[in-house]
């Protein structure tokens, strides 16, 4: 299967032999897009681009990353996960695993677990980016946020139009049930308004890959 789009936790590593370590509350996460590959590590968020030739993979020799700081054991759980995945160059997948290896290392994933609607409740979600087909964009305008209330209704905004609705959950997935816009968009920010309308007005998919970013998924991928 594909794997690309797909939010991935990784699941073991190994580098030299030794095993990789792993720290409690605070996932490894990947995502492969079409030039790049992105997630949570565990502390930070990390991006690189990448090159893809069937199960041969080539990666950057340097990451764009966020500055936060962690405890210890996550920043020394961190540098391993990003040395050993500069040193990965292959790739296979089955339906329930990705595995990337190279010389002397081994990164296991599986498909990050979904989210819960207590998991979403009581956070301000903000749009940082979008992606269609192999374009990936940052958000713009005003601030885009969506908020899910456990009484099943929601709030939101395009970053030009605010939004205000209601969900109903079907296993991993929240399927809006009323949904309304106000507001005018500019030219610019059309695409985005529009973008944002299509995920949330036709039901989606939630993915938790890191701690805190939520990837919405529309039902028609």
């Amino acid at each position: 299967p594909d794997p690309t789009g797909v939010p991935w936790q990784l699941l073991s590593g190994r580098v030299g032999g030794s095993l990789l370590p792993l720290v409690d509350g605070h996932p490894i996460t990947l995502t492969l897009f079409e030039r790049e590959v992105g997630g949570w590590a565990p502390c930070n968020e990390y991006s690189v681009e990448m090159s893809r030739s069937g199960s041969e993979i080539d990666l950057a020799p340097e990451f764009m990353s966020t500055a936060q700081g962690c405890a210890h054991e996550v920043m020394e759980s961190e540098r391993s996960y990003l040395n050993a995945l500069l040193g990965v160059d292959t790739l296979a997948t089955s339906s329930d695993q990705m595995t990337l290896t190279g010389e002397g290392v081994e990164l296991v994933f599986v498909p990050a677990p979904p989210a819960t609607v207590g998991d979403l409740t009581g956070t301000v979600w903000v749009l940082t980016r979008l992606i269609q087909g192999e374009t990936v964009s940052n958000a713009a305008g005003d601030r885009a946020t969506l908020e899910l209330f456990s009484d099943q209704s929601m709030l939101g905004s395009t970053g030009c139009r605010s939004l205000h609705g209601g969900y109903s959950v079907s296993g991993a997935q929240e399927l809006v049930t009323e949904l309304a816009a106000n507001g005018e968009c500019p030219a610019d920010l059309r695409d985005q308004d529009s973008h944002v309308l299509s995920v949330l007005g036709h039901g989606f998919r939630v993915a938790l890959t890191g701690p805190v970013e939520l990837i919405l998924t529309s039902t028609g991928g």
